[in-house]
């Protein structure tokens, strides 16, 4: 095997695939290739990840793809056509049909033939979060409660095995700082998108920015988002060292998704010290547990009371930090997508 190595191939570079190649490299050679999420552009990378995965085939060992969808398909028929191990880790908007609100693969002919045909021919599925598997879905009562992935592909038949997301609690901490009363803070990419901000909550913050003044929100991620609230601050993309001082200086983490696999800003926050306020979607609720407030069902009111009542009550609560580090650790994340895949 001297020589071999992964092809991790994904739609776009976050720090979710900086972390997996953080657990992985150490173990075996892994080569990030990344894709494109602009259809103008899809014709191009076809054709460039074909020639890639030839190019590399002598020296792959196995596939390793984030979400199912269009970057999925080649790997998945490389791996068919040479008996390679494909392993797809499922993340998401990949497990998602939301129409109502502009949401997910499955909404789309194309991306829809994509993922399934790279889910059903893939060798392994490893989703981040049970949700995505399957879940009768209630917290928007608009959208379709049948979603995950078995009642999307109800004839699948690969292998699942769910690998929650695991944070490093050594860099993401409390630093001890003074928080700003009644401060805050939600990360999320693409906002400026109107439909990608319904799905990430930012139409029930600018509701809680609009009905008390006197709250400071912040809202990172994208800098061309616009809020008309003027205690509401937009930042763009920020670096960890960076992200880590926000987290820092704010009491409260807001993830209010419509739609959710496993949030790792929520998981970065909670780490940080951050008293988390959530949806009941995805992976949100068993992160927060016991440590902050889950939203049970899209209603504004009722956020507006629990959210008040946790202003004046959050002490009591237990440690949202601890909780990261005893349940979704760096180390157990690491553990099991290493036995997984194998190596």
């Amino acid at each position: 095997m001297r020589g071999k190595m992964i092809l991790y191939t994904f739609p776009v570079r976050t720090a979710f695939i900086d972390r997996d190649l953080k657990m992985i490299s150490p173990v075996a050679a892994i080569k990030p290739l990344e894709f494109t999420q602009s259809p103008v552009k899809l014709p191009f990378y076809f054709i460039l990840q074909f020639f890639q995965l030839l190019w590399f085939l002598p020296r792959t060992s196995q596939y390793l793809c984030f979400f199912g969808g269009y970057h999925s398909v080649l790997p998945v028929w490389f791996g068919k056509m040479f008996v390679k191990k494909c392993t797809i880790q499922a993340g998401g908007t990949d497990c998602i049909n939301m129409p109502e609100i502009g949401y997910g693969n499955f909404r789309k002919k194309w991306l829809r033939k994509a993922t399934v045909y790279s889910f059903k021919n893939c060798s392994l599925i490893l989703p981040v979060a049970e949700a995505l598997v399957k879940q009768d879905y209630s917290y928007d009562p608009q959208i379709n409660p049948m979603q995950g992935l078995l009642n999307l592909i109800p004839d699948l038949k690969t292998p699942i095995q769910v690998i929650p997301n695991g944070f490093d609690t050594d860099f993401w901490k409390d630093l001890g700082k003074t928080r700003k009363p009644l401060s805050f803070i939600s990360v999320a990419t693409g906002t400026s998108n109107p439909s990608r901000s319904i799905v990430k909550g930012y139409d029930l913050i600018e509701k809680l920015a609009e009905q008390h003044p006197n709250w400071s929100f912040t809202l990172v991620g994208d800098s061309a988002y616009f809020s008309s609230n003027k205690n509401v601050r937009v930042l763009g993309k920020m670096k960890p060292y960076e992200l880590l001082e926000l987290y820092n200086s704010h009491q409260f983490y807001l993830q209010l998704s419509t739609s959710e696999g496993f949030p790792n800003a929520l998981g970065e926050a909670m780490a940080s010290g951050c008293v988390p306020i959530g949806s009941a979607v995805g992976a949100i609720p068993e992160m927060i547990g016991d440590t902050g407030i889950i939203l049970i069902q899209k209603n504004y009111t009722e956020l507006d009371n629990q959210v008040q009542l946790l202003t004046s009550s959050y002490q009591f609560l237990p440690s949202a930090r601890e909780r990261i580090k005893t349940h979704f650790s760096f180390s157990l994340r690491k553990r099991l997508l290493i036995t997984m895949l194998g190596l």
